[in-house]
């Protein structure tokens, strides 16, 4: 992960990753605190669901037993991970999620991201990136698009966006959360092409609505593409993000929606030891796959 800001901060000299490489043996992961359900982004986001029968306390021990274990199991695949600890106040319920807020890239930029729920703004800590320079990451500008929220327009990071970083392509299917002028502002600053959709899930209601984040429904690899198409509705985008997949050698994974809504949508390919390609997805993800996926 290389990092950047604009904010007085200064860079150690280290050579970053060559111009291009989709994967990473770095990641960034918030311990959490407080871990609770977000009664803001709750309202549109079908994907969270409250717990009823266990206590503020036993909920946050739970969240910070599976925390620690990720962790663990990462480090044991050679993964270097470092941990920042999330803070009590300001109460912000969705802090373990940092790739909303910021990106960063091969050439040691980061970018700030504009939120939609008021009460996940103050995620966004440049001591955070203080702390990663600390540690000997690149961080040589940063670019803050969160004035964006002035304008109601949101951009939510790689929530919002799949970087395919070998052929330059972002993805990113349309909604309140992903706005095509604040990406095309992106794209334009990084040199990418965009690819946009829209994509849809169906309520327990039957009613359909957008589905919020791209990364919910579409992993892409150095060789896969793992996709919910029978969530783009329109057949014309679909056809697009097919071509734009063999265009770019993707084998295509195709996701049904039973699946998208056992998490198997969001999944990450990262660098082990020895060259290793891992791929992180849930445990309830993982059982949903069928063994045709998992081959």
């Amino acid at each position: 992960m290389m990092h950047n800001s604009d904010s007085g901060l200064r860079t150690q000299n280290i050579k970053p990753f060559p111009m291009g490489q989709q994967i990473t043996s770095n990641v960034l992961m918030i311990q959490p605190v407080s871990f609770s359900l977000n009664s803001v982004t709750a309202n549109d986001n079908s994907y969270q669901t409250g717990v009823d029968d266990l206590s503020a306390n036993e909920i946050q021990k739970k969240a910070l037993f599976e925390f620690n274990a990720l962790v663990e199991k990462l480090q044991n695949e050679g993964i270097n991970v470092t941990v920042i600890e999330d803070t009590l106040e300001p109460a912000t319920p969705d802090s373990i999620f940092p790739n909303n807020w910021v990106s960063f890239h091969e050439n040691g930029e980061a970018f700030l991201f504009p939120m939609y729920a008021v009460n996940r703004r103050p995620e966004r800590r440049l001591d955070i990136l203080e702390t990663l320079q600390q540690k000997g990451f690149t961080i040589n500008n940063t670019t803050d698009l969160s004035y964006f929220e002035q304008e109601n327009l949101f951009l939510e990071g790689t929530g919002s966006m799949i970087l395919d970083r070998d052929h330059k392509i972002i993805y990113c299917s349309i909604s309140k959360r992903s706005d095509v002028k604040v990406l095309n502002f992106f794209s334009e600053k990084i040199g990418y092409e965009t690819v946009t959709f829209h994509s849809f899930q169906k309520l327990p209601n039957g009613k359909q609505e957008p589905i919020y984040h791209t990364n919910v429904m579409l992993t892409v690899t150095e060789k896969l593409a793992i996709v919910a198409l029978d969530n783009i509705p329109d057949k014309t985008e679909k056809e697009m993000l097919l071509a734009t997949f063999e265009k770019t050698g993707k084998t295509v994974v195709k996701l049904s929606q039973n699946q998208v809504e056992q998490f198997a949508g969001n999944m990450l390919q990262l660098l082990g030891k020895d060259d290793t390609r891992i791929l992180v997805m849930s445990e309830q993800a993982y059982r949903s796959l069928s063994m045709e996926q998992i081959n």
